[in-house]
């Protein structure tokens, strides 16, 4: 645990994402970091980058997309009770997040329901259902 002069606690980007339980482990942190996943400030930032108190995180996990304000940093993954004091996330967020999971639920796009290539099963209930 690194310590400034003014006693205050020093902490990277990956390692206060994958504490603030964003991601499972710190090298999923980093690559979504290196993949332009993760910015602050609205800018594109490396992984040592040091992480302060009332910064604007943005973080995209999968299709999700959040937007946080750091509230408190931490080197040390605790329980996720502890991980949500880290942060606080905007209002916009919250109900972006909330509008995308009602658009999942009424509309699933049919591409997901496709794992790999068509069974011999599935090529002739395609055939039958073509003419």
């Amino acid at each position: 645990m690194d310590r400034s002069g003014s006693d205050a606690l020093i902490v990277r980007l990956d390692k206060w994402l994958w504490a603030a339980r964003f991601f499972k482990t710190r090298s999923l942190a980093q690559e979504a970091i290196e993949q332009g996943r993760v910015r602050v400030g609205g800018d594109r930032v490396k992984t040592a980058r040091v992480i302060r108190i009332a910064e604007t995180v943005q973080v995209t996990v999968g299709e999700m997309q959040r937007v946080v304000v750091v509230r408190g940093v931490s080197d040390q993954r605790g329980s996720a009770v502890i991980a949500q004091r880290l942060y606080e996330e905007t209002d916009e967020s919250v109900a972006a997040r909330q509008a995308q999971r009602e658009r999942q639920q009424l509309y699933a796009e049919p591409a997901q329901a496709i794992h790999g290539r068509p069974t011999k099963r599935d090529r002739r209930a395609l055939e039958r259902t073509r003419g």
